[in-house]
Parts: structure tokens; sequence; C-alpha cells
């Protein structure tokens, strides 16, 4: 049984940073692409960044390029998301992804392109 666990959530104050990772079990084979993505209760779910597995190629939302990175342990199966310089409007709930749809070719930001999920962490920016 796929699964994919997200840890590393919790409460910070801005300008601060937090690392987030996400622990995929029960792939027979690798996800071609995984992402984050991140929800704020009434409000669609954003996707944030993702990474193809295999070469590593990245794509980033314009709201957090430049202060977020993506980054892959392909020998622990586990994506990290790193973010810095957070910001009260970064507070969500972040979410992992994996198992990009059949017709999402080029892996977008899209929820729907993606069929597994994490039970997503609670991140929190206070002011």
């Amino acid at each position: 049984q796929v699964q994919l666990v997200e840890s590393g959530g919790g409460s910070v104050q801005a300008g601060g940073s937090l690392r987030l990772s996400c622990a995929a079990s029960g792939y027979t084979n690798r996800s071609r692409c995984m992402g984050w993505f991140r929800q704020v209760p009434g409000k669609e779910r954003e996707g944030i960044a993702r990474i193809t597995t295999t070469s590593g190629g990245t794509l980033y939302a314009d709201s957090i390029k430049g202060r977020f990175t993506i980054s892959q342990d392909n020998a622990k199966n586990t994506l990290y998301l790193q973010m810095n310089s957070l910001q009260p409007e970064d507070t969500a709930v972040y979410y992992c992804a994996a198992d990009p749809q059949r017709w999402s070719l080029f892996c977008g930001l899209g929820p729907g392109e993606y069929i597994t999920w994490g039970q997503g962490t609670q991140v929190t920016v206070s002011s």
C-alpha cells in the first residue's frame, strides 16, 4: 500500500525557517514526480513546488520562488521542502503528493494532477 507521511510542521515567527519531510513507502516503482501543496481553510489547495524524481527538475509557484526549495533523497524515499523567510501568509496545512495522472505529461502544480496524498502537516507563521 502506497503511503506518504509528512512531518516537520510547526509554529515559527516571521522570518524563520522550517524543513518539511515526506516519507514515501509501499512503492514498487518510484513516482516520476512529487510535489508540495498547501491549503488554507476556505481556499483551494495551492501547488507550490514539484520535482521530477528521475532528473531532479524543479518547478515553483511564484508565491514561494526564491524562499522555498524542494529536494529529494532517493535512497531514503523522502521528499523535502526547505522553507526560509517564512511569512504569516505562508500559514497553511502543507501536503505532499505523488503519482501524477497519466495525462499530466509535465507534472504541473495542479492538485488534480496527482493521485496519492499525505495527511498534511500544519505550518503556522506568526508576525
